[in-house]
């Protein structure tokens, strides 16, 4: 009997140190189970619809509950100090531009600039993350969070990933404060219309958790987010000024529908007019768990395209505006061997193209390695092919587009284009998202020179048509019959100009 309960009690001791060995090893190899608290979720979105009585503490009480996850945003970032030689293709180009004289002695290059920047963020993960614009920490080399009610308390944080296609970028804290950090909710966006009530909580000018109210004043406006990228946003008329980027747009319940991300100013001081647009958050949403990895993954298929002329749907076999016009297929790209400059899209792997911002959506959603079908009307009859989407890759495309030589506009008008690029508008002091081209050189005493046109003007409208690029400058200036006037609406240090200018 002793013998039993001794190899019992020798069983019992090595399960028990077998355990206590398992946990050890375990804990120094890192094989036990994590827990997944730490993990960012997926807010969830209300999409019931936006019902019930307003009275007079409607916004006190959306302004008291929600600035709490409200946060201000500093950053700072280092960059090569760029001179204007650097734009115009050096000194030589950058004299006959401005017509400055040559300096005898060489010029020292200028030193790295450290600038600073404020913007809005709000909080969706009590473990420390944030949301904001991807402009508001793009190339930035630190970045601190201050919370509500904690001014003088600064917290770094660093960014975990960007998407410049719905300018939204996730950054997470360094630290946490010892009390809890109240998150974000989310509305579905895709419910917002026209005269909905919103609100707008940020850092304009740095005077922290500004609040203003206003309506959504359109919805699925088209906005340009990177080079011939378009996202739909939503126009509100709530203000909001430099500083409210990356802050939420709240609906009347107090849920995100929106990231704050542009203005429209009048172009003389960068101020709100009444003209704002945000990211819907449905957009960024869907990206969410992409940008918690790191890496927000996008499709391509290689082309360049267009709004189908209202005044050639004949022309193109089309009863009704609709469809994305092909202009330009690259050669090395997804749609080389099955789409041809002048072809139509009109649906898109099964999903019907209504405008050139429907198809770049959709290519953009589609996994990179997919099939998909198309149907296109070429010669004015249907035609259906398929394409493989590749994975997109924003530096190289933009640097394709960098790379493109100057375009002279042929036709007698005598004058030199360019593209406007982000970096020759800040330069020029453009105000953001701004379209058009810039006059690079005028020829003297030409059409352009009596016209008025002047090097350094940026021309945003001809014969009264957006232009956003040389090649639809010159196509629609070459359109202009000999002896014709084109009209040009100028941007020309701060203010618009009306100018005429008649073609020889």
């Amino acid at each position: 009997m002793s013998q039993r309960k001794t190899t019992f009690f020798y069983v019992l001791l090595i399960a028990v140190a077998s355990v206590a060995v398992g946990m050890v090893i375990a804990s120094r190899l890192d094989l036990s189970p994590q827990s997944s608290a730490q993990e960012l979720a997926v807010p969830a979105l209300n999409s019931s619809p936006l019902t019930g009585a307003m009275d007079a503490g409607t916004f006190r009480n959306i302004a008291k509950n929600s600035s709490p996850m409200v946060v201000n945003i500093r950053t700072e970032s280092k960059r090569r100090a760029q001179e204007m030689t650097d734009l115009f293709g050096g000194d030589e180009l950058f004299r006959r531009f401005f017509g400055q004289p040559e300096s005898p002695t060489p010029r020292s290059r200028p030193r790295d600039q450290v600038t600073f920047a404020a913007g809005t963020g709000f909080i969706i993960g009590r473990d420390g993350y944030v949301l904001t614009n991807n402009h508001v920490v793009e190339d930035a080399t630190k970045i601190v969070v201050m919370l509500f009610g904690q001014p003088e308390r600064e917290y770094q944080a660093k960014v975990v990933g960007r998407d410049p296609l719905t300018d939204s970028a996730l950054i997470k804290m360094n630290e946490l404060p010892k009390e809890p950090l109240p998150e974000a909710k989310f509305g579905d966006s895709s419910i917002m219309k026209p005269g909905d009530w919103v609100m707008a909580i940020g850092n304009p000018f740095n005077l922290a958790h500004t609040v203003s109210v206003g309506v959504v004043s359109a919805s699925e406006r088209p906005f340009e987010v990177s080079t011939g990228r378009y996202q739909d946003v939503l126009q509100t008329d709530a203000a909001i000024n430099p500083g409210n980027s990356g802050g939420p747009l709240l609906n009347i319940r107090g849920e995100v529908v929106g990231i704050n991300t542009a203005i429209i100013s009048d172009q003389a001081r960068a101020a709100n007019i009444g003209i704002g647009f945000a990211i819907p958050i449905n957009a960024v949403r869907s990206v969410l768990s992409e940008l918690r990895t790191g890496k927000v993954t996008r499709g391509r298929i290689g082309v360049e395209i267009r709004t189908v002329p209202t005044d050639a749907l004949a022309e193109f076999g089309l009863k009704e505006a609709r469809g994305a016009l092909i202009v330009r297929v690259d050669s090395e790209g997804p749609a080389a061997k099955a789409l041809e400059p002048g072809d139509v899209v009109i649906e898109y792997n099964g999903r019907l193209v209504k405008t050139r911002e429907d198809l770049v959506n959709m290519v953009v959603q589609t996994r990179p390695g997919t099939t998909v079908p198309l149907k296109i009307l070429r010669d004015k009859q249907e035609k259906s092919v398929s394409i493989k989407v590749e994975e997109l890759n924003l530096e190289t495309e933009g640097a394709r587009r960098t790379e493109e030589p100057q375009e002279e506009t042929s036709g007698g008008f005598g004058m030199t284009l360019k593209n406007l690029t982000p970096d020759l508008a800040r330069q020029l002091r453009v105000p953001s998202a701004t379209t058009g081209v810039v006059v690079t050189e005028v020829e003297p005493a030409g059409p352009a020179a009596r016209g008025g046109v002047q090097r350094g003007d940026v021309i945003l409208r001809v014969n009264r048509q957006p232009i956003d690029s040389t090649a639809e400058a010159s196509r629609r200036l070459q359109g202009v019959p000999n002896g014709g006037t084109a009209f040009l609406l100028v941007w020309r240090r701060g203010q618009e100009l009306f100018l005429t200018v008649r073609k020889e």
